[in-house]
């Protein structure tokens, strides 16, 4: 069965799309740490990132630098901070979040429900820069 992360980039589950090419996807994180939380994934169905070949791993790595450079556009912020972590959903994804001060990327702290609006309004604007 697919992952829900692979449902989402075939567009069978609704997502906030910021960004796509043929073999990758960026989404909105549902439940941000902090406003703008993208999550960038190969199509490929990879459980652990290092699992991947270099080839396609360094074409993640820079598919998620342009889709960085976007974020920091779209949303004012110091630095877009990158983190792997993977626990929780069966799917190699990285995080990338903008950032003003270190606890902006605390993924043990309390996460966000932004409403619908603000959602679309943060993937359109990523997009555009895109």
């Amino acid at each position: 069965m697919a992952t829900l992360f692979s449902r989402i980039a075939a567009g069978e589950i609704p997502s906030y799309k910021v960004a796509e090419d043929d073999k990758h996807f960026a989404f909105l994180d549902i439940n941000p740490v902090h406003p703008g939380h993208v999550l960038v994934i190969p199509k490929k169905e990879v459980d652990y990132l290092f699992d991947l070949p270099d080839d396609e791993y360094a074409a993640l790595l820079l598919f998620a630098k342009k889709v960085a450079k976007a974020l920091k556009k779209a949303i004012p912020c110091t630095k877009v901070g990158v983190t792997v972590i993977g626990l929780d959903v069966p799917h190699a994804h990285i995080h990338l979040v903008p950032m003003d001060k270190g606890n902006d990327m605390d993924f043990c702290g309390k996460k966000l429900t932004l409403p619908d609006e603000e959602m679309k309004r943060i993937a359109a604007a990523i997009a555009a820069e895109f």
